[in-house]
């Protein structure tokens, strides 16, 4: 990957998976390559990442919040339309790589999925919230739930939404699993050391840029 090769729009990558898959780490070190590398950029967790975001992430997860399945799902999709507008399409356009930290599929596998709610509905009012940004590449890092159980265990502090069952965590893995099939996420074993995935990463998104495809 070089400036040449990423185009005039941009290229738009997000890293999707329970928590404790790794993709937090993976993103960070796909920063490290584009750094090296000179290639303009941008690193962006959710939610958060704009004044208003950074406000309603301390509300989502902090453990003492108190709210409905469809507060936090509108929560979400308000500090994602926020990240969208201030900081993505604004970076895409400049033709930058933006790297995100869960996208919309992530609302789609923990409030639809995990929470029950309608998956359609949640689909639509996100997809509004961000004008229909999709991400080029969406990678899944894929872990089992008893994986999961134990990279949470070696946590001190867990956020509201770590504080779940197992049980819950087991519907959003299913849930992705599903939109992975449905819209072509890039499922990788987040059980593999982080070399591997690193190159594995590294290795489709050059298979994209060369032919716009990566499966």
């Amino acid at each position: 990957m070089d400036r040449s090769s990423i185009g005039s729009q941009g290229l738009f990558i997000a890293f999707e998976g329970l928590d404790g898959c790794g993709k937090t780490t993976q993103a960070k070190l796909l920063i490290q390559y584009l750094l090296q590398r000179n290639i303009p950029h941008r690193h962006v967790r959710e939610p958060g990442g704009t004044e208003v975001g950074d406000k309603i992430r301390q509300l989502l997860l902090s453990p003492e919040t108190r709210l409905n399945t469809w507060g936090e799902a509108m929560l979400y999709a308000t500090a994602r339309a926020q990240l969208v507008q201030d900081v993505i399409s604004p970076s895409l356009a400049k033709g930058e790589v933006v790297v995100c930290d869960r996208y919309l599929f992530s609302s789609l596998a923990y409030q639809g999925y995990g929470l029950g709610l309608d998956v359609e509905l949640v689909r639509t009012i996100n997809m509004k919230a961000v004008g229909g940004l999709i991400p080029h590449i969406s990678f899944l890092l894929d872990i089992p739930v008893e994986t999961w159980s134990q990279r949470q265990s070696s946590k001190q502090h867990l956020d509201r939404i770590e504080r779940r069952d197992a049980d819950y965590y087991q519907r959003v893995r299913d849930g992705y699993q599903k939109l992975a099939r449905e819209h072509g996420l890039v499922v990788l074993n987040g059980q593999h050391s982080e070399q591997k995935l690193y190159s594995q990463i590294l290795e489709k998104i050059e298979a994209y840029i060369k032919g716009g495809r990566y499966n």
